[in-house]
């Protein structure tokens, strides 16, 4: 097997992994006021989050940025619950311009948060390799893809919900960030970092 599809596959399975539920709940969380017509814009979502966390691990896994792992498992869910509140308060039931900017920034700048969450996991895997853009690269690339497959597998729900069974877009949105900043908030109180 070579290197890029070892590092690949560990990526893919990282995002994937039922244990890092807290990133899968961040990504259902930014696509919640979203459905699947509006494909381009949840992709551009998911990618402005793969770049934020990329810099970041990037930077964190060449030493050249270091941070609490506690403060970062502790913020982690706080992106998660801010993200899933905006969709609460919002009162638009489809998003405008200036929301679905504000979700980018969003995806961007907690992006950058999680990115940290993940240095520790890859920093583990890579040992005292000198030279890691290879596998930095694969690694990331094997996250976008786990991130599209979660997206995917969210938006046929938001179909099914949606236009098969009636349930109206509001109700949906509601629903979905109620729920996701239940399990965040009881994620903060787990991981309080004071």
């Amino acid at each position: 097997m070579s290197e890029f599809r070892l590092y690949y596959e560990l990526g893919l399975e990282h995002i994937l992994d039922i244990n890092g539920y807290d990133h899968i709940l961040f990504i259902i969380a930014l696509c919640a006021i979203y459905l699947i017509e509006e494909w381009k814009q949840i992709l551009i979502l998911v990618t402005a989050f793969t770049i934020g966390h990329s810099v970041t691990l990037a930077l964190s896994t060449l030493d050249i940025l270091s941070t609490d792992k506690d403060l970062i498992e502790f913020l982690i869910p706080v992106t998660i619950l801010i993200t899933a509140l905006a969709n609460i308060f919002v009162k638009s039931t489809n998003p405008s311009p200036g929301r679905t900017k504000l979700n980018y920034v969003f995806a961007a700048v907690f992006g950058l948060v999680h990115g940290l969450g993940f240095s520790n996991y890859l920093k583990s895997l890579l040992g005292r390799d000198t030279s890691i853009v290879t596998q930095l690269f694969a690694f990331n690339i094997g996250l976008e893809v786990g991130q599209i497959i979660i997206v995917g597998i969210f938006m046929i729900g938001a179909f099914l919900s949606v236009t098969i069974f009636g349930v109206s877009r509001k109700d949906w949105k509601l629903v979905i960030s109620a729920a996701v900043a239940g399990i965040a908030f009881t994620l903060v109180q787990e991981t309080m970092y004071w």
